[in-house]
């Protein structure tokens, strides 16, 4: 192979790596604005639960949600709490409106509501969702 084929085979591999790497770049930095509904409960504890009736409550949601249609995840974890004096958290993501409405008025939901009720001081639950 002459030199200028060797410098062509050269600068080929070069743009290839930049566009591969340009690619993969904007690959990283694309995101989605989906239509489901997301609703956030952060909660603060009644003084005196013990943890496990916080666990029950918190093992509660998913039990709910795997009996109600259209809830697509849930997230039982809080790693960071804002505000601050409140004490965990959960999130549920339905599929759309109806399934978010459905969840609600769900006796399924209703019975684990008074039962979670009965062991938090306070609760602030927003949804969010994207508009179409």
């Amino acid at each position: 192979m002459n030199l200028k084929s060797r410098i062509s085979v050269v600068l080929a591999c070069a743009g290839c790596l930049f566009c591969a790497g340009y690619l993969a770049g904007q690959a990283r930095n694309s995101f989605a604005q989906p239509h489901t509904i997301i609703h956030i409960s952060l909660i603060k504890w009644k003084a005196g639960v013990s943890d496990a009736d916080k666990q029950k409550a918190l093992d509660g949601v998913k039990d709910v949600a795997a009996q109600i249609p259209g809830v697509k995840n849930v997230w039982l974890k809080a790693e960071r709490m804002q505000p601050r004096d409140y004490n965990d958290a959960f999130a549920i993501e339905f599929e759309n409106r109806e399934a978010a409405d459905n969840y609600a008025e769900n006796p399924v939901h209703e019975k684990w509501s008074k039962e979670f009720l009965a062991i938090r001081e306070s609760s602030i639950s927003p949804q969010i969702s994207n508009p179409k």
